[in-house]
């Protein structure tokens, strides 16, 4: 392909997409910080490239490539995830994918959110998809008229968007997901040194997601006030514009009671949350025996809201219990990797 040609084709790719409204400086820097966290956070997981020599004239090496093509998922059904799309394009950006395509759902304008679309073109994504749901994950898993087919679908979602995803990956359309990545989950370990303000600001911040979000609280001891607890998150939930969400969540949420950290510990490692925050006294010493997490917050003033934006690690996490078995998207989630074994001929009689 000439060099003109392949300046006509990412021309092409970028008219799909349209121009971002203005946006308020204050959000654009806001943007601005968080991709640069995120950007810096990624990069520094780039590997280098190491040859072993494991005898004399034989070396191996592992190399890395980027997936040629990606399919970015933004949710945007009841409430727009700006942040969801530089969490998912920036590693992108990173790895070098030549196609990145975003899908999320339009207003009812059927236009794309402008803070979405300025994350997006922030971050070098490609094309953009209309459309949300199960069905934007199977346009990009198999490809249409408008959208590129993709090898490899990331990003968070309801149950279906999330069923598609499982399903996708499993039937003809040969495509890869990067984890099952469904509602949102918290976990918070608490003691009696945690203020229930920041207890129930936690869980909120989580609830408030959605009504199929759960939110989990174990109770460290004997000594917690549970009353005020719960006095704090009805008192903080009427004043959210997202209240009546987190109040159904709530709903089919519990309460943990544990001894000590131990049994809280042990029953988070079985639970595998989403999100595990430890809001106790030395939380810093806990932070060895987590096993199963997507991602840990440790001491009180760590929020899971800022990895939801800004502090730079990745906020799509695996849910269901998966943390058991999946890691959160990082820089490798967007490459593949390669053995190869420049051997001399001579040594292979002693190889083969």
């Amino acid at each position: 392909m000439s060099q003109q040609q392949q300046g006509q084709n990412q021309s092409s790719s970028s008219g799909r997409m349209g121009n971002p409204m203005q946006l308020d400086s204050k959000v654009k820097e806001a943007f601005d910080v968080a991709y640069d966290n995120i950007y810096a956070f990624h990069l520094a997981q780039k590997s280098t490239e190491k040859s072993v020599e494991n005898m004399k004239g034989v070396r191996c090496k592992r190399v890395s490539r980027s997936i040629g093509s990606v399919g970015l998922y933004v949710p945007g059904g009841t409430a727009v995830l700006p942040s969801t799309a530089l969490m998912l394009a920036i590693p992108a950006q990173i790895a070098g994918c030549k196609t990145v395509v975003l899908a999320t759902p339009p207003t009812k304008e059927g236009s794309i959110c402008k803070e979405v679309l300025y994350c997006a073109k922030r971050a070098g994504v490609t094309h953009i998809l209309k459309a949300g749901g199960a069905q934007a994950i199977a346009a990009m898993a198999w490809g249409t008229d408008s959208c590129p087919k993709v090898e490899k679908i990331f990003g968070p979602g309801n149950q279906y968007v999330t069923a598609a995803k499982m399903i996708l990956q499993n039937s003809e359309a040969m495509v890869s997901i990067d984890m099952p990545a469904g509602p949102s989950e918290v976990l918070v370990i608490a003691d009696e040194h945690a203020s229930p303000v920041y207890i129930a600001a936690d869980l909120l911040s989580q609830a408030e997601h959605g009504p199929d979000s759960q939110v989990v609280l174990v109770i460290v001891g004997d000594g917690v006030n549970l009353k005020a607890i719960e006095e704090e998150i009805a008192k903080q939930c009427k004043s959210l514009p997202r209240g009546e969400f987190a109040s159904k969540a709530l709903s089919h949420s519990f309460t943990v009671f544990a001894r000590d950290m131990i049994e809280a510990i042990t029953f988070s490692n079985l639970y595998a949350p989403e999100h595990l925050i430890i809001n106790v006294k030395d939380a810093e010493k806990w932070e060895g025996l987590i096993e199963n997490a997507g991602s840990v917050f440790v001491g009180p003033w760590t929020p899971e809201s800022v990895g939801d934006y800004a502090s730079g690690t990745n906020h799509v996490l695996p849910t269901y219990g998966y943390a058991r078995m999946y890691s959160g998207v990082s820089l490798d989630s967007f490459l593949k990797f390669m053995t190869v074994r420049p051997n001399r001929k001579f040594l292979n009689i002693y190889l083969v």
